[in-house]
C-alpha cells in the first residue's frame, strides 16, 4: 500500500510540474508575447512547492 501511495504522489507531483511548464509556455502566447507576468511566476512557484510537498520534501531542514 506505501508503495502504491509513494507513486500516486510522483505522478501528481509530475503532472503538476507538467501543468506548471504548460502555465509559463502559455505566458509567451498571450499578450503581450515574450512577457511572463509575475503572477504566473508566483503561481509556477506555488506549483513547484505543491509539488515539492507531495513528494515528501521540507521548505525547512535543519
Amino acid at each position: 500500500m506505501k508503495k502504491k501511495k509513494k507513486s500516486l504522489q510522483l505522478c501528481l507531483a509530475t503532472l503538476t510540474v507538467v501543468f506548471g511548464c504548460v502555465l509559463i509556455g502559455a505566458a509567451f502566447l498571450v499578450p503581450p508575447q515574450g512577457v511572463i507576468d509575475p503572477t504566473v511566476l508566483a503561481a509556477f512557484g506555488e506549483i513547484l512547492t505543491f509539488a515539492g510537498a507531495l513528494t515528501g520534501m521540507k521548505a525547512m531542514e535543519n
